[in-house]
């Protein structure tokens, strides 16, 4: 009977296990996926404004349908954002305010 040579299986660099591989693979992957976690804020935020609008316009019943819509809104543009890595830019002050005459930015408040 012909008896066929065993190969051994490539071995691993260094002498790590494949565990070992499989678990750095792992925590690599897990810290790339921190910075696309926080695009969820998007749901949050627009579940925020959208039931402030609501309530501010409709009412009760405004707030709890303008925060379902801006709960989805908010997570649909988030996701969109995070996907395409289109920047948060925001170019308003954050406050309202006036130019005065010589063009400085003066808040109300």
């Amino acid at each position: 009977m012909n008896k066929a040579p065993v190969v051994a299986a490539a071995k691993l660099p260094g002498g790590l296990s494949a565990r070992l591989l499989l678990a750095a693979a792992a925590i690599l992957l897990a810290l790339m996926s921190i910075p696309h976690a926080s695009r969820a804020q998007g749901i949050v935020r627009g579940a925020q404004e959208g039931s402030y609008e609501g309530n501010r316009i409709a009412g009760p019943v405004g707030g709890a349908v303008g925060g379902v819509v801006g709960a989805g809104v908010g997570g649909a543009v988030g996701a969109v954002e995070g996907v395409l890595g289109i920047p948060h830019r925001h170019y308003r002050h954050r406050c309202h305010g006036y130019y005065d005459g010589y063009h400085r930015f003066h808040c109300y408040r």
